[in-house]
C-alpha cells in the first residue's frame, strides 16, 4: 500500500429525492461543495486540526463526520499511522444540499487516495454512509453516492446495499435556490406519515420508473411529466416560505420540473439548457424579492464526476 503525505479533495453538493425518488435517488452538482485536506502523521489515530467555513462543528473525530469516516477506514485496513484532517466547508449546514454527505464523501475519497486506492469509488459509499449515520442517525446513501460518483445515482436496495450509477445520460442543468431559513432535517422527517395510501404509492412508483426511462431515453418531455411527488412534498411544502409560489414561477419560466431538495429548505429545478436554468433562477429570485428572506442561488450542470482530487499528493507538503 503506497501512502503519500498530503492530499486535498473536493466533493460536491447533491440533490436527493428528486421529487419522486424519496431516499433512493440523487444527483450531483458542480458547486457548491466541501474540501477535506488530509496529512499523514506518524502518531496513530485521527485528529481534526482545523474547520473553516462554518462554526459549531466538533473537532472530536468521534463527533465529526470526517473523523468517523476516516477512523472506520483506518480500522478496517489495520493502518498503524495516523491522519491529520482539515474540513473546509463550502456550503451551509442544514441546506437540503447534502452538507454532511459532501464532507463524508470528501473524507472517504481523500483517505482512499492517500492510502493508495485500496477501495474502488463505489466501495467508498458504505464508509461515507457512516458519516451520514453520525450526522443524522440514518446511514442513507442518496446524497453520499452521487457526491462520490457524480451524475445520477439510484439506490436500489439498502439490505444488501445496491447502488446503481446512472451517470449523466442526458444534459440537464439544475437551478438551486436556498432561502436563508432554518429547517432541521429531523423536523422535516418527523412530520412524514409512516403509511401511505396505495393509490398514491402506485402513482409515485410510476413517476420514478418513468423518470428513469426519461433519463435513459433522453426524453425531456417524459422527465418533466415524471418530476412530481405525490407523497412527501405536500406534507413538507408548508415548512418552506413561498415554496408553492417559487415552484410555480420555475415551471412558468420553462423548468422541466421543480421540488424540494432533500429535506429543504433549498428548492431545485431542472432545465434542458443553461439559459433556461438562469431564467428559472431569476424567476424564483423574483418571488422572494419583497419577502425579506435572503437567498443563495446557483446554476449548475449535472456533472459526470463527483469527488475529485484538487491537489495531487506531494511529499512533505503542509496543509
Amino acid at each position: 500500500m503506497n501512502a503519500s503525505e498530503f492530499i486535498k479533495v473536493f466533493a460536491p453538493a447533491t440533490v436527493a429525492n428528486v421529487c419522486c425518488g424519496f431516499d433512493v435517488l440523487g444527483f450531483a452538482l458542480e458547486q457548491p461543495g466541501d474540501e477535506v485536506w488530509v496529512r499523514r502523521t506518524e502518531t496513530p489515530g485521527v485528529i481534526i486540526s482545523d474547520i473553516q467555513g462554518v462554526s459549531g462543528l466538533s473537532h472530536h473525530p468521534d463527533e465529526n463526520v470526517v473523523g468517523v469516516v476516516a477512523q472506520k477506514m483506518l480500522a478496517d485496513l489495520d493502518v498503524s499511522f495516523g491522519l491529520d484532517m482539515q474540513l473546509h466547508k463550502g456550503m451551509p449546514v442544514g441546506s437540503g444540499l447534502g452538507s454532511s454527505a459532501a464532507s463524508s464523501a470528501a473524507a472517504a475519497y481523500a483517505v482512499n487516495e492517500l492510502l493508495g486506492k485500496p477501495f474502488s469509488t463505489e466501495e467508498l459509499v458504505p464508509y461515507a454512509m457512516e458519516g451520514e449515520r453520525a450526522a443524522s442517525g440514518s446511514a442513507h446513501a442518496d446524497n453520499v453516492a452521487p457526491s462520490l460518483l457524480g451524475g445520477f445515482v439510484l439506490v436500489r436496495s439498502y439490505e444488501p446495499l445496491d447502488v446503481v450509477p446512472l451517470g449523466v445520460p442526458v444534459a440537464l442543468y439544475c437551478t438551486i435556490v436556498h432561502p436563508q431559513v432554518e429547517l432541521k432535517t429531523s423536523l422535516a422527517r418527523s412530520i412524514l406519515k409512516k403509511d401511505i395510501p396505495l393509490q398514491k404509492g402506485i402513482r409515485q412508483w410510476g413517476n420514478l420508473a418513468a423518470l428513469m426511462a426519461g433519463l435513459l431515453k433522453a426524453d425531456y418531455s417524459l422527465i418533466g411529466r415524471s418530476l412530481h411527488d405525490e407523497i412527501f412534498e405536500p406534507e413538507r411544502a408548508f415548512l418552506i416560505p413561498l415554496f408553492k409560489q417559487a415552484k410555480q414561477a420555475a415551471l412558468d419560466a420553462g423548468a422541466l420540473g421543480a421540488g424540494i431538495s432533500g429535506s429543504g429548505p433549498s428548492i431545485f429545478a431542472l432545465s434542458a439548457t443553461e439559459e433556461e436554468a438562469v431564467q428559472v433562477r431569476k424567476a424564483i429570485e423574483g418571488v422572494y424579492t419583497s419577502s425579506g428572506i435572503d437567498l443563495h442561488a446557483y446554476v449548475s450542470q449535472v456533472p459526470e464526476q463527483g469527488a475529485r482530487v484538487i491537489q495531487q499528493p506531494t511529499l512533505h507538503a503542509q496543509p
